[in-house]
């Protein structure tokens, strides 16, 4: 049931708060042995946040009595945050994340922190603490890294909500892999009031959600301005916008080129805008990408030695390869080659502000591959080309994160014996409505929405 009709009905009293949180842990204790979502679960907690919430008679929040999930790089008060790995500190968070207290004020309940690669680094979602989190379409595939605990406790049906961090794809990935709804806003949306650069990360938090209506709900809960975090805009600057009577969108499978994908990936995305284009006006066009792709890999890398290098200096052979070697690719970057990246940074944002001048959205994959075996590692080949880094593969997602637009994965329609495919929208920053409008359309009325996995109907 989507979370906004599951709100409907405990507003109504048809079901209490206590039996939507119990049956969310018994979906947990039924499935997660096989999936491997979680790397914690409160129950105790959640049960009697619960009773809390049905004793209450004032008004109801906009997510009251929900189960929702977050990712376990994110403080939630009382509960440890392993970030998956044999590095961090295993004392109790002393405080919520701002993102947690807004969520927990709106009557969210936290079930558990859901699985990750070491500091969300990883294109499989496994590490040394919890071990692997398996896909639900079929389990010996991943899920992808590294909101792929989140992603799997939303499709499976353990959690309504879940909450995400996305770098360079790391919600819009998983959700292509699994068949839910993915949303990145644009950066400062969802401040980030603890993130150590604030001026000029490329990080953000995200949403996992198995509806439109439902990641626009929560999105709007985790929103909002804060003055501690420099790219938040205020609040009236996400004034509402007016819809266009009929999207017009461009569509490019790889921006001219710029990125490998499989074969499978051109197909499904060929079928999915084929689709799309009964109900938009669809041109095959796409912005100048340049050097943008370098200056994403440049800055990352650098914002990854400067937060983390201090970790595995004492004790690497702790740290996961993909985690080290996230770190070691910064080492040695040079203040020219940092600035040069921020000025392409800059050049591909205003690009991408003439580009939208045109359209409304831009449509690509999420992801250039399909789900690959969870013991396969990193992936090192897209498109039978070999790739320069093992981050290649998310280059359809990482350049949207460079610029900071916002984008949404949605699970594309399939056929029973094929595996998910997500199709990306983006818009421009502050107009995440076009995003939430456009996918309610296709949801609607062209079927791309949330299908069960046949493990989670038994």
């Amino acid at each position: 049931m989507p979370a906004s009709e599951l709100i409907q009905r405990l507003r109504s009293h048809e079901c209490s708060a206590t039996e939507v949180v119990q049956e969310s842990l018994d979906s947990i204790h039924r499935l997660d042995p096989a999936l491997g979502a979680f790397i914690s679960v409160d129950s105790a907690g959640a049960i009697s946040r619960a009773k809390q919430l049905d004793s209450h008679t004032g008004e109801c929040g906009p997510l009251h009595g929900l189960p929702v999930a977050i990712k376990d790089v994110t403080d939630v008060k009382g509960l440890t945050t392993t970030f998956g790995s044999r590095l961090s500190a295993k004392e109790s968070a002393q405080a919520d994340a701002l993102s947690v207290s807004r969520l927990k004020a709106a009557g969210a309940i936290i079930v558990g922190k859901t699985n990750t690669p070491e500091y969300a680094f990883g294109a499989v979602c496994t590490n040394p603490i919890r071990g692997t989190t398996c896909n639900p379409w079929n389990t010996a595939l991943t899920s992808a890294g590294s909101s792929g605990g989140s992603a799997v406790a939303v499709t499976s049906g353990m959690v309504s909500l879940a909450q995400g961090t996305d770098l360079g794809g790391s919600v819009r990935t998983p959700a292509a892999f699994t068949g839910c709804v993915g949303f990145r806003p644009a950066l400062g949306r969802i401040p980030e009031p603890q993130s150590l650069l604030g001026w000029e990360r490329i990080a953000t938090q995200g949403v996992l959600a198995r509806s439109i209506a439902d990641a626009r709900l929560m999105a709007n809960v985790m929103s909002g301005s804060d003055a501690r975090d420099p790219l938040a805009p205020s609040d009236d600057e996400y004034a509402r916008q007016s819809l266009p009577k009929r999207f017009h969108a461009a569509a490019s499978l790889t921006l001219g080129d710029e990125y490998a994908v499989d074969d499978e990936v051109a197909q499904r995305f060929s079928r999915a805008i084929d689709k799309v284009s009964v109900l938009m006006d669809i041109d095959e066009d796409y912005p100048s990408v340049g050097n943008a792709s370098r200056a994403f890999c440049t800055l990352s890398y650098a914002q990854t030695w400067y937060e983390f290098r201090h970790l595995i200096e004492a004790h690497p052979q702790l740290a996961t390869e993909p985690f080290k070697w996230n770190i070691a690719q910064g080492e040695g970057i040079s203040l020219e080659s940092y600035l040069s990246a921020q000025e392409e940074r800059t050049r591909f944002y205003r690009e991408l502000q003439r580009f939208f001048e045109r359209y409304d959205l831009l449509m690509v994959p999420s992801a250039s591959v399909m789900p690959f075996p969870n013991d396969s590692g990193e992936v090192t080949t897209v498109g039978g080309r070999p790739t320069r880094r093992i981050t290649d593969y998310l280059e359809c997602t990482y350049l949207f994160s460079l610029a900071g637009f916002p984008s949404i994965s949605l699970p594309a329609p399939k056929n029973p014996d094929e595996l998910p495919f997500g199709i990306q929208l983006v818009a421009k920053p502050c107009h995440e409505d076009l995003l939430f409008s456009a996918g309610a359309l296709l949801e609607s009325e062209a079927g791309f929405a949330h299908q069960w996995p046949p493990m989670c109907l038994s």
